[in-house]
């Protein structure tokens, strides 16, 4: 079934509320010394980020890790980590992994005060609807999405005119505002089932235009949809894929759903960030690529020896805004706390426990 895409609207409001120093209070800021203590205490984490950190550079590192690491004890913290950061926070000080919504789960089911989101800010907010009495904060404010901000609640709205009656299903990957305006969220792993389980023959699925129109191919749902991308995935082009495919002889190619049709078509396997990993994990491929943003080859490298990986790099500069350094900070001054209108947190909660609640 082929998708309609409908046009966009970059404007996204921006939350920076900060009262979690008011209620914690600030602590003295670590000293930051490669001592035999902290090379202790580290030596487990290097071993895991030894293949991609060189050993010269990690004394730098180890101290801000170490700091952390027993910052978040003092703080009753947990700290979330999106399959994109880079290594030394997935493998160093993270508690959690995952992709977005695995994390807020998570989080849950966690006995801390306070969250630490390392990811970008939807994640951070999706987090605070499902953990509506708990700290979340985020070490950067500027983490944004060039997916979550394609598309307003206003543009919602809009939407819900032109198109009376017809369900809205809005990826995770949107701001809190828009889960807040839609019937129900779905995942990259799930979109297919969350569409299929409305029982209409028509749905909006917002809005990923790519996402969508995977979605499309695999059901007799018509799919409406939105013009948004994520920037790094609608890079990806077929036909750079099969140049690889000449280059390294027997390379799998495993794709997520954000990236345009005939990138997914010219893979293996498509699915989402935590697919992705479970594909590599139980098929154990000599070498495969993932076609994605590339961080996340390097985190799960140490946990599958023997995998050799093709790696097309293609960063999202939002998630590197999430830095070791901007980690302390936000632990030490209590800073800054993603903070979503009660009104607001409630109705998204609706939209993403309907799909949570979705039987398998």
């Amino acid at each position: 079934m082929a998708t309609t895409i409908i046009s966009a609207d970059l404007d996204r409001p921006k939350s920076n509320a900060t009262t979690a120093l008011d209620r914690y209070g600030i602590v003295a800021r670590p000293e930051l010394a490669y001592t035999p203590e902290v090379a202790e205490a580290t030596a487990p984490v290097y071993e895991k980020v030894k293949h991609l950190i060189p050993e010269f550079e990690w004394p730098a590192l180890a101290p801000t890790v170490h700091a952390i690491n027993e910052l978040k004890k003092e703080r009753n913290a947990v700290i979330l980590a999106h399959n994109y950061m880079t290594p030394e926070i997935y493998h160093g000080i993270a508690d959690i992994v995952g992709d977005s919504l695995q994390l807020a789960k998570e989080a849950t089911r966690a006995d801390a005060d306070v969250i630490v989101q390392c990811g970008v800010h939807f994640m951070a907010e999706t987090s605070k609807i499902l953990n509506p009495d708990k700290t979340v904060l985020i070490p950067d404010m500027n983490a944004g999405c060039s997916l979550a901000e394609s598309i307003t609640a206003a543009d919602v709205r809009g939407l819900r005119e032109k198109y009376p009656g017809v369900p809205i299903v809005t990826y995770v990957n949107t701001s809190a505002k828009v889960k807040a305006e839609c019937d129900i969220c779905c995942t990259s792993s799930n979109a297919v089932q969350v569409v299929e389980s409305l029982g209409a023959p028509r749905v909006l699925l917002i809005p990923d235009q790519f996402l969508a129109a995977n979605v499309a191919r695999q059901t007799d749902v018509e799919v409406l949809t939105w013009a948004g991308a994520c920037e790094v995935h609608e890079r990806f082009t077929a036909e750079e894929l099969r140049e690889y495919r000449e280059i390294e002889p027997g390379v799998k190619i495993i794709a997520h759903p954000e990236c345009p049709p005939e990138v997914v078509e010219e893979a293996d396997f498509a699915g989402s960030t935590a697919g992705m990993i479970d594909w590599v994990k139980v098929n154990r491929p000599e070498k495969v690529m993932l076609v994605t943003e590339c961080s996340m080859a390097d985190n799960i490298a140490s946990e599958t020896p023997g995998v050799d990986y093709v790696r097309p790099c293609n960063l999202c500069p939002h998630m590197k805004r999430i830095t070791l350094s901007k980690v302390l900070d936000a632990l030490v001054e209590m800073k800054d706390e993603v903070i979503v209108d009660p009104d607001i947190s409630a109705r998204a909660r609706v939209a993403v426990e309907r799909m949570i609640n979705l039987k398998s």
